[in-house]
């Protein structure tokens, strides 16, 4: 498939075939991710797999979706500057500007763009995905469980697998909502093109084959500010793992 066809064409992936990824994908898969763009090279992230039936379930309950626990293969997305810290550390230098917020956005970006390629490639070659933003439902909970040292912060998790079904195509928001010139542009400078996205939205919802309701983009971000894990205490877990003291 075209590469800009396939991009396209993605979708979030809940339901998967009990057939496993092999070891030898799996690694073509991180090779691939660690292609992507890094931020002045530090490359500052790492990947977990979760292979412990009992620790999958635990991370299950953190993110409270039941597929979690069931078929795929489960990483956590961690951005990590622990390991550019120590390394620093053996050469004497002085790491305590990788815990600065520029430096902690930079391992986010970097851990994004890899899991973007990583995303990609699994796509390329016939599996399905789905990111794990829950996965922050109790960060606290997650450090525990992975034993993530000072410098390190869970991101999202992310799932893959052979797809059991498809899903519909989820439309996107108007290109005049998100690409702007030469400066930014207020909604009301494209209500009609958002209004016509409402009606194109909640025509998927009542129309796709799972999970079918009335719905629009303004209850998507009604979701969002009523959400039952508003994860408030992001900041102090941040700086508890050594981020943003400064």
């Amino acid at each position: 498939m075209d590469t800009i066809e396939l991009l396209n064409q993605h979708r979030s992936q809940r339901t998967f075939s009990a057939k496993p990824i092999n070891n030898e994908l799996l690694s073509q898969l991180i090779t691939t991710a660690q292609h992507a763009a890094s931020s002045i090279f530090l490359q500052a992230y790492s990947f977990i797999s979760i292979t412990d039936p009992v620790l999958r379930q635990q991370i299950a309950a953190v993110t409270t979706m039941p597929f979690v626990q069931q078929n795929g293969h489960l990483l956590i997305v961690v951005a990590d500057q622990h390991r550019n810290a120590t390394l620093a550390q053996q050469q004497g230098l002085d790491p305590q500007l990788l815990s600065a917020a520029d430096r902690f956005l930079a391992s986010v970006e970097d851990a994004t763009l890899a899991t973007q390629n990583l995303v990609t490639a699994a796509e390329s070659r016939g599996l399905g995905t789905v990111f794990l933003g829950s996965a922050l439902n109790d960060a606290a909970k997650v450090i525990e469980l992975l034993h993530l040292p000072k410098l390190t912060m869970p991101l999202f998790g992310l799932l893959i697998g052979y797809p059991d079904g498809e899903n519909e195509l989820k439309p996107r928001l108007p290109e005049a909502a998100v690409h702007f010139t030469n400066g930014y542009q207020e909604p009301t400078t494209y209500t009609a093109a958002l209004t016509d996205y409402q009606q194109t939205l909640q025509q998927y919802y009542q129309a796709r084959s799972h999970n079918a309701r009335h719905a629009d983009f303004d209850q998507v971000i009604r979701g969002a500010l009523t959400s039952k894990h508003p994860r408030r205490e992001l900041l102090t877990i941040l700086h508890q793992q050594g981020f943003l003291n400064e």
